[in-house]
């Protein structure tokens, strides 16, 4: 069986990713082990002999930062921590994205700047390792002290409290730590806090839309070029020549890959009574590549993110050092994650556009794609629903990242709000998988109206594979079900597989 090993070398978030849908099993190195526990002799040491308070481990939390813990009860401190800070509420993290936050919270504990016991980061390997995946929910963090709320509920089951995923089945974690004669943790100083301070659930969700954005910004191309195709569009706004003088990378990216599906096409070739395109079809190239950049960006802040130490306070044992900072702000991943969501919305808000176009009963399509209009609906209704949705995503736009309320009795003045962040961005991208397949929907119909045998070899791949999933709507039918089938066909294809030729 392959492992991971966790390690302090950099990860990329292409290995992320690689993890994450292989699961693959994870083991701690030689090399993370000895800072773990070199770190972990320190920090006893330190509380042992140091008579100065030491925050989150001598001391009480926020805004109790000043009130003194006896040693005796520096365990039952980081216990009532965890207990106390599991407020979460709201709809349940999905398991796969709570193995994801796992992964995240083991690697940056592996370090060596975070104090905790090796026996606590094994537990957790463990847990990612067997399928044990805690019950999380996606309201109540701040994303500023961490992410407080939904790393107490990832913590719990440590202690044989909250729930967990298990084969398919929630069950109270106490019952499953029973079957693997698994004892409750007893959590030593500042284990709680070492635990609980972190930005792994706004870097798990964030990395799973990162992982979404580049296969739908590739399937936006892909339908894109079909609907101009079937459209009857031109091809010159493509041309290397025109985006060379921009110089955008992402802009020039797009209208290379557009010009690579489209190649060879013959209805491009065919004479045109028209000048010019609407924007949704002649300025994909400029739309579609600022999100290309804004992906680009945002992947280069989260790679950041995912190798970072960002629990509080921290430890350096080669400088006999621990300093109380703020590694825990999830500002950077709060703007990004907004940045994300705006640029994902944006193809979407274009797409619907373009379905708006095929539904109009101009350039040669009959009215709403079907011949017997006025008897039958055809495909009038789901450029509705698209819109709705586009709508939506507007309002999953407003920032998160602008807004901060004081907690802790002040002594937390400003937080990020990332992770609401990361939740609405979470639901945009599974919108624009909605909307993207509509316009496939609709691409797909509207192409059939041309001559099959003139289209490019990549759009003729991808119509026969979908026509397998979906066939072509004769009369009016129920929709939705149409609709659901091509929602799961962006899901579950990777565009590229459909390119057939280098193209130009």
């Amino acid at each position: 069986m392959e492992y991971h090993h966790i390690s302090s070398e950099r990860l990329s978030l292409e290995q992320l990713k690689s993890i994450f849908y292989n699961k693959t099993k994870l083991e701690i190195s030689d090399q993370a082990k000895e800072k773990i526990i070199g770190c972990r002799n320190y920090l006893e040491n330190k509380v042992a002999t140091e008579k100065s308070p030491i925050y989150g481990v001598t001391t009480g939390f926020g805004s109790l930062c000043n009130t003194s813990i006896s040693h005796q009860q520096l365990g039952e401190l980081q216990e009532n921590l965890v207990m106390s800070h599991a407020c979460g509420m709201g709809e349940e993290l999905q398991p796969e994205i709570v193995r994801l936050m796992l992964f995240l919270k083991i690697q940056s504990l592996s370090y060596g700047h975070s104090g905790v016991k090796i026996e606590t980061v094994q537990r957790l390997v463990d847990m990612y390792n067997q399928d044990i995946l805690p019950v999380v929910y996606n309201q109540g963090s701040l994303g500023a002290s961490g992410d407080l709320a939904p790393l107490a509920h990832l913590s719990l089951p440590l202690l044989g409290m909250g729930e967990v995923w298990h084969k398919g089945t929630k069950r109270p974690s106490k019952d499953v730590l029973q079957e693997k004669n698994w004892k409750p943790l007893e959590l030593g100083s500042k284990e709680g806090l070492a635990l609980l301070n972190g930005t792994q659930f706004m870097a798990a969700i964030g990395s799973v839309c990162l992982f979404k954005a580049y296969r739908l910004d590739f399937w936006a191309d892909l339908i894109g070029a079909m609907s101009l195709e079937a459209y009857d569009g031109r091809m010159e706004p493509f041309a290397h020549k025109v985006h060379s003088i921009r110089n955008h990378t992402g802009q020039m990216e797009t209208a290379k890959r557009i010009r690579t599906i489209l190649f060879g096409s013959k209805l491009m070739e065919l004479h045109k009574n028209h000048v010019q395109d609407p924007y949704s079809f002649r300025c994909m190239p400029q739309v579609h590549g600022a999100t290309k950049d804004a992906i680009v960006y945002v992947a280069r802040v989260f790679e950041d993110e995912i190798n970072a130490v960002t629990d509080n306070p921290t430890l350096f044992p080669e400088d006999d050092l621990i300093v109380s900072a703020g590694n825990f702000h999830g500002q950077p991943l709060a703007i990004t994650l907004d940045f994300l969501g705006i640029a994902l919305a944006e193809l979407g808000n274009i797409s619907e556009r373009r379905v708006f176009k095929l539904i109009s009963g101009t350039r040669n399509l009959p009215h709403f794609l079907l011949k017997n209009s006025g008897l039958n609906s055809g495909f009038m209704i789901p450029q509705y629903t698209a819109a709705s949705i586009v709508s939506q995503n507007k309002q999953f736009c407003t920032p998160a990242s602008i807004d901060s309320i004081d907690s802790s009795q002040g002594q937390e003045d400003h937080v990020s709000m990332g992770a609401n962040a990361a939740v609405k961005t979470l639901k945009i991208v599974e919108n624009l998988e909605k909307i993207l397949a509509i316009e496939l929907l609709n691409a797909a119909q509207a192409l059939s109206f041309r001559e099959f045998e003139m289209t490019s070899a990549s759009l003729q791949n991808l119509l026969l594979t979908f026509r397998t999933v979906v066939p072509f709507v004769e009369k009016d039918a129920p929709m939705y079900v149409l609709m659901e089938k091509a929602k799961q066909f962006v899901i579950n294809n990777d565009p590229a597989k459909f390119i057939t030729n280098a193209g130009n």
